[in-house]
């Protein structure tokens, strides 16, 4: 298995929490998406670890969370 990144897209991690995108930039606004937020210029990225946390998800499983 490679390696996972250190963080993932929003959009991305929204989907892993069954969120739509609008859901997913509302409750960044509103500094209430479930887990830290890091914005690197105009984009927004979610840490890894972080979401696989809170879904309860282990490094070993994470690949069919993702779909890769």
């Amino acid at each position: 298995m490679q390696a996972l990144p250190a963080v993932v897209p929003l959009l991305l991690a929204a989907r892993a929490l069954g969120l739509s995108r609008n859901t997913a930039y509302r409750l960044v606004q509103r500094d209430e998406f479930p887990c830290r937020v890091i914005r690197v210029g105009d984009t927004y990225r979610v840490p890894t670890s972080e979401l696989l946390c809170l879904i309860g998800v282990d490094r070993d499983n994470a690949r069919s969370v993702f779909g890769s």
